[in-house]
């Protein structure tokens, strides 16, 4: 099985187009309007399963997804760290990283190390859709964190890091390297290569409407009104 490369993960530099990409989302858009936006365009299954919830509340990141595939294991391996830890090092910026665990909770294949060297390496997030340990260590660090839960137990003996930038399920959604993540409060996105510019194009557009409808509801203009007018709830 591949486990991807490393390719320049000492560059910390990042383009241009990708921090104003990644700024709009997070300054101007929400994950409600943009997978608003993707239902329009025929992507309907591209939030991630509920269960997946930050660490704290007031967070909001977009990058670009670095995946990371893990399975259960039931022995220890003679370097149970080896690819966990090429697969970090490989996280270039601007990235989200993105873990697979098969639905798996046995134990927490993301901790406080992991999020600091991910940190250190440039990236804006991370995903796993299993259990997480340091939790308030990782509060600390200040590095946004969506998890399925928490455990205080280590990986190994009990899951390995099989391969990294391959095509993953997360959350119940098939996310591919270099897929665009946007993740808020509401849930985690996403969004394919190939409706990116559209579904980004359609969401602004949408969230100027719902501005401008919220304005005159709040004049006590009424909701049937604002919806001819406007045409979004």
């Amino acid at each position: 099985m591949s486990h991807g490369n490393t390719g320049a993960a000492s560059d910390m530099r990042v383009a241009q187009s990708d921090i104003d990409l990644f700024r709009h989302l997070e300054n101007n858009l929400y994950t409600a309007v943009v997978s608003d936006a993707l239902d329009e365009l025929g992507f309907w299954d591209r939030a991630m399963a509920d269960h997946l919830r930050p660490l704290v509340p007031s967070v909001r990141f977009a990058g670009w997804a670095r995946t990371i595939s893990c399975m259960d294991v039931h022995h220890v391996d003679g370097d149970p760290y080896a690819i966990e830890i090429e697969a970090v090092d490989s996280i270039l910026p601007g990235e989200v990283v993105v873990v697979s665990t098969g639905g798996s909770r046995r134990n927490a294949p993301w901790g406080e190390l992991l999020s600091t060297a991910a940190m250190a390496r440039g990236a804006r997030g991370a995903i796993i859709d299993g259990l997480v340990r340091d939790v308030t260590r990782i509060q600390r660090l200040g590095f946004p964190v969506f998890a399925a839960g928490i455990k205080p137990v280590d990986s190994k003996g009990r899951g390995l890091v099989m391969a990294y930038n391959v095509p993953v399920e997360c959350g119940a959604v098939l996310v591919s390297p270099r897929d665009l993540i946007f993740a808020d409060f509401d849930g985690v996105l996403a969004i394919p290569a190939a409706a990116i510019e559209p579904a980004i194009r359609l969401a602004t557009e949408k969230a100027l409407r719902e501005n401008q409808s919220r304005d005159e509801l709040r004049k006590g203009a009424y909701l049937r009104d604002v919806y001819k007018k406007y045409g979004v709830l």
